[in-house]
C-alpha cells in the first residue's frame, strides 16, 4: 500500500490557490451542518512517516475550519498516569461528542509500531495488537463515528533530506527528535511492519487512505477534499438527529422457559448474626491486607456490583470499602447517562473511570446496563444490545490483560424479599430516598429482567472475568459472601509471594 505514496504527486501553486476558497468555504458549511443536526462524530486518524507533513496539514485544517468545534489530540509516549491503565485509555477518554471533529494525530498505531521496531513485541504479540485495534474501531463505528484514517507516506531519501534541512535550520531544529533519527536508520525494517499494520487494519468501514507528502499541497487538498467529501456521502446517506425505534421485546425474552442461573440459587442460606460480626471482622482485616500488598504491586481493581433493586448492593459495598484506604478507592454510583455521556459511546464513561496502578473502582451498577435496563426498557434497540455482549467481552479483557483485577458481582433476592424490604424503605425516613416509583416499575417486569440476566451470564462469564452470583436474601450472608470472593481473587491475581 505504501507504494501509493511514492508516485511524486504534484499541485501547482496557480490550481492550488484555484481550489482553496470554495473548499475552505465547503468545509465550514459542512462541518457546521454536522454540529447543527447530524448524530454522529468524526474522527480523523493521522499517521505516517516522520517528516511527511502530517503536522504542517493539521495546522491547515485548523486555519480553514471553525476550531470550536475541532479538536486535535497528539500522542507522544504514554504519561505514567496513562500507563497505569489499559492502552486504550487515552484514546476512549478524548473521544469527541456527536457533532464534533477530531484529529487524533499518531493515534493508537504509534505505540504498536515503536514496540514491534524496538523489538519489545513478539509477531504474535504484534498479531494481537491489530486485532485489538480493529475491534476498536468496530466499536466506534458501530456506534455511528465516521472514521477516517490518513497516512503519509514518503521515500526514504526524502526523509533523510527534510530531517537534514530541518536539523540545519535554527528555527525549525525543534522538528527533528532523536527518535526521528533512529527510525531513519531503521527505515527498511520499519517499512514492512507499516505495510503489514495498513494491510491488516484497511477495513470496510475504516480504511486507510495513503497520502503522497512529497508536495505540500497536494497532500493539503487531497485530506481536505476527502474530508468534505466523507461528510457529505455521510449526511447524505443516514438521517440525522433521528432516534431509532424500539424493537418489541420477544415473548421468549418476557419468560424464560425452564431454570435459570438465578432460579435455580439456594437463597435460604444465612448465617447468625454473632457469626456474621465474626467473619466481618476477619474478611475486613484479610481485605485490608490484601489491599496495601496490590498498592504495593501496583496491581489495580475494578469492582462490579450488579443485582436486583433492594438486593443489597450498597451495603456490601459499604462492608468493602470500609477496609480501604480512602484515598485509593472511589465508588461510582451509575444512573442513567446524562447529555454528555448520551453523545458518546455507552462505554466512554467506564472507560474514564478506570483507577490507576494500586486503586480502586467500585461500580455500583455498571455498562451491564446496555444488556439489562437498556434491553429491558428498550433503551437500546435489539442490534445495539446484542452486539454488546462481544463489546464488554473485550472491554474486559483489555482489563485483564493489564493486569486489572476485575470481580463481578449479581445479588440475587426473591420477588417477596424484595417486596418486604421496599416496605421498610417507606416506613424509615432514612431509608425513603432509596425507593423511587422506577423500582416498582421495574419489579413489574421481573420475568424479562430474569432472561436478560441469565443472557448476561451466559455471554459474559469467562475464565478471566466470571460472575459470582450472590444469594442474598440474607444481607448478612452476602456481605460475607461479597468479602470473601474479592480476597481469593485478588490473593490469586497479587503477583509474588502469597
Amino acid at each position: 500500500m505504501l507504494c501509493a505514496g511514492e508516485v511524486g504527486q504534484k499541485i501547482d501553486k496557480k490550481t492550488y490557490n484555484e481550489r482553496v476558497p470554495d473548499l475552505r468555504t465547503e468545509l465550514l458549511l459542512a462541518q457546521n451542518q454536522l454540529h447543527v443536526s447530524a448524530d454522529f462524530s468524526v474522527i480523523a486518524v493521522v499517521a505516517g512517516s516522520d517528516a511527511a507533513g502530517k503536522g504542517q496539514t493539521v495546522n491547515r485544517l485548523h486555519q480553514w475550519m471553525d476550531t470550536r468545534f475541532l479538536q486535535t489530540h497528539a500522542f507522544d509516549q504514554p504519561s505514567d498516569e496513562e500507563s497505569e491503565r489499559p492502552l486504550a485509555w487515552r484514546y476512549w477518554r478524548v473521544l469527541p461528542a456527536k457533532g464534533l471533529i477530531s484529529i487524533f494525530l499518531n493515534s493508537w498505531y504509534s505505540e504498536v509500531i515503536r514496540a514491534m521496531l524496538a523489538g519489545e513485541m513478539s509477531e504474535a504479540d504484534f498479531a494481537r495488537a491489530l486485532v485489538h485495534l480493529n475491534t476498536f474501531e468496530q466499536k466506534l463505528t458501530d456506534d455511528g463515528t465516521l472514521l477516517l484514517k490518513y497516512w503519509f507516506h514518503i521515500p526514504k531519501k526524502v526523509q533523510k533530506k527534510r530531517l537534514k534541512n530541518y536539523a540545519s535550520d535554527p528555527d525549525q531544529a525543534w522538528r527533528v527528535t532523536e527518535q526521528d533519527w533512529w527510525n531513519l536508520r531503521h527505515y527498511d525494517r520499519l517499512r514492512p511492519i507499516c505495510e503489514r499494520l495498513l494491510k491488516d487494519t484497511n477495513s470496510s468501514q475504516a480504511p486507510w487512505l495513503v497520502i503522497d507528502g512529497t508536495d505540500r499541497r497536494y497532500r493539503e487538498l487531497t485530506v481536505s477534499e476527502h474530508l468534505l467529501q466523507s461528510l457529505r456521502s455521510r449526511m447524505q446517506s443516514a438521517p440525522t438527529g433521528t432516534v431509532p425505534s424500539p424493537v418489541p421485546v420477544h415473548a421468549a425474552e418476557a419468560a424464560p422457559d425452564g431454570p435459570t442461573v438465578l432460579s435455580e440459587l439456594d437463597l435460604d442460606q444465612q448465617i447468625s448474626r454473632s457469626r456474621y460480626r465474626r467473619h466481618l471482622v476477619k474478611w475486613q482485616a484479610r481485605l485490608n491486607e490484601l489491599s496495601r500488598r496490590a498498592q504495593k504491586k501496583r496491581v489495580a481493581t475494578v469492582l462490579v456490583f450488579e443485582g436486583a433493586d433492594a438486593a443489597g448492593k450498597g451495603g456490601a459495598i459499604r462492608r468493602v470499602t470500609t477496609a480501604l484506604d480512602a484515598r485509593r478507592y472511589e465508588v461510582i454510583p451509575i444512573a442513567a447517562p446524562n447529555d454528555e455521556e448520551r453523545a458518546r459511546h455507552y462505554l466512554w464513561r467506564f472507560w474514564r473511570r478506570l483507577p490507576r496502578a494500586g486503586d480502586w473502582t467500585v461500580f455500583d451498577r455498571s455498562w451491564y446496563g446496555r444488556v439489562l435496563v437498556e434491553r429491558v426498557e428498550q433503551f437500546a434497540t435489539e442490534p445495539q444490545w446484542r452486539r454488546a455482549y462481544q463489546e464488554i467481552r473485550d472491554f474486559e479483557e483489555l482489563l485483564c490483560e493489564h493486569g486489572i483485577v476485575l470481580v463481578k458481582f449479581w445479588l440475587h433476592i426473591d420477588p417477596d424479599e424484595q417486596a418486604k424490604r421496599f416496605a421498610e424503605r417507606e416506613q424509615v425516613p432514612y431509608k425513603q430516598y432509596k425507593i423511587t416509583e422506577e423500582d416498582y416499575r421495574n419489579r413489574s417486569k421481573w420475568p424479562q429482567y430474569e432472561a436478560a440476566v441469565q443472557d448476561m451470564i451466559q455471554q459474559t462469564c469467562l475464565p478471566h472475568a466470571p460472575w459470582t452470583l450472590v444469594e442474598a436474601n440474607d444481607k448478612y450472608f452476602a456481605r460475607i459472601k461479597v468479602l470473601r470472593t474479592i480476597c481469593e481473587q485478588l490473593h490469586d491475581a497479587i503477583p509474588g509471594k502469597k
